[in-house]
Formats: C-alpha cells, structure tokens, sequence
C-alpha cells in the first residue's frame, strides 16, 4: 500500500485542516460521517473541536460503535485536543453522559490549560519526530492527567503530558493541523503504513 486512505472524523470541528495536513504528508485524505465511510478506511483522525458534541453526534450518526469496533480491531488513529478526549479510557471534568470512543489507557482533564481567551502556541519536544520541536497550538487544550504502563508518553509541556500513543493510537492536546508543519501527520501516515492499511479494514 504506498498511499494510504485516511479519514477525518467530520461531524464537527477543524476538519478542513486535517484533510490539508494528511494530503500534504502523501495520504488520500477523505471526510467520513456515516459508518460506510468509515468502513473504507485504513486509519482516522479525530479533529479537535468540542468532545461533547462530537460525542452526541458520533451517537446520533451511527458511528460510536463501529469506531469503537475498529479502534479495537487495530485501525491506526489520531485524535488532537477534543480527539484525545474522545480517545481517553476516562475522563476529569466531563459531562456524565459523555461518551468516549476509548483507546487509550489514560485519564484527560478536559479544558486544563484555560479557556479559549488564554489559548496559546508553544515549542514542544516530541519525541519520534525529527527536526526540532514542533510548535503546538493549545486551544482549550486538554492535558493528560495520568498513563497506564503501555501507554507511550510523547511529549509534555510545562510539566503535563500532552503527546501520547499506545499501539496504533496516537494523540495530542495542541493542533499541528494549524502550523504548516506536517511532522505530526508524517509520523500518522507512517503508522498507517506500518499497519498494514486495508488488512485493518
């Protein structure tokens, strides 16, 4: 499989961006809203926007159990900032009936670095990615509070984990989508490949 198809979750949030991203990283980037979209997949990126209401439509459109299924199955996905949440094991200052696709063994706090007037953009070491830190744009960024033992931790900043990936499973609390810089969804695409694309499927 030389160029993979990658979908972004586009049921809310900065999926425009994304789909720039995977296309400039050599992936055949695609919107997916309905589970046949998603069934054609070889991996998918989970935007950020608000985890809530990604929620409430993943439910509404049919979609959180077959994500659920194929998380579960190994299909390689990447969720930034809401997207981390939604790929959290558990989650601190959610709502009670949120709903998360799950993945990773982690606890989110949702919101941690401040609200939408105090986002900001920061140099952050990751680890995996060659050429220098990558510059992390933080808005209503979550952070990850704690990892369990298979849980590979990234990148931090100020003293918070905010890169993480277990498996085929990869997140983060800021947006590369928003920097020009590829490196991220470079790394996402390669994993992808390493995956084995449609034998996921």
């Amino acid at each position: 499989m030389s160029t993979p198809v990658i979908g972004v979750l586009a049921l809310q949030g900065d999926v425009r961006e994304h789909l720039v991203a995977l296309a400039a990283a050599d992936a055949q980037a695609r919107p997916v809203r309905r589970p046949e979209e998603l069934a054609e997949v070889d991996g998918l990126v989970i935007p950020g926007g608000e985890s809530t209401t990604m929620s409430k439509l993943a439910i509404i459109f049919g979609l959180l159990e077959p994500l659920r299924e194929r998380v579960r199955a190994g299909m390689p996905v990447y969720g930034t900032c809401a997207g981390m949440i939604m790929l959290a094991d558990k989650i601190l200052d959610g709502r009670d009936d949120q709903e998360t696709v799950g993945g990773i063994d982690m606890i989110v706090r949702r919101n941690a670095f401040g609200r939408q007037n105090e986002s900001f953009e920061a140099a952050v070491d990751f680890a995996g990615v060659e050429g220098g830190p990558v510059e992390g744009v933080f808005i209503r960024a979550p952070w990850v509070e704690s990892v369990g033992g298979d849980v590979e931790v990234l990148a931090s900043h100020d003293g918070h984990i905010v890169a993480v990936r277990q498996g085929n499973v990869l997140a983060t609390s800021f947006h590369p989508e928003l920097t020009g810089d590829h490196r991220v969804h470079e790394l996402f695409v390669e994993s992808v490949l390493r995956a084995g694309g449609a034998s996921q499927r």
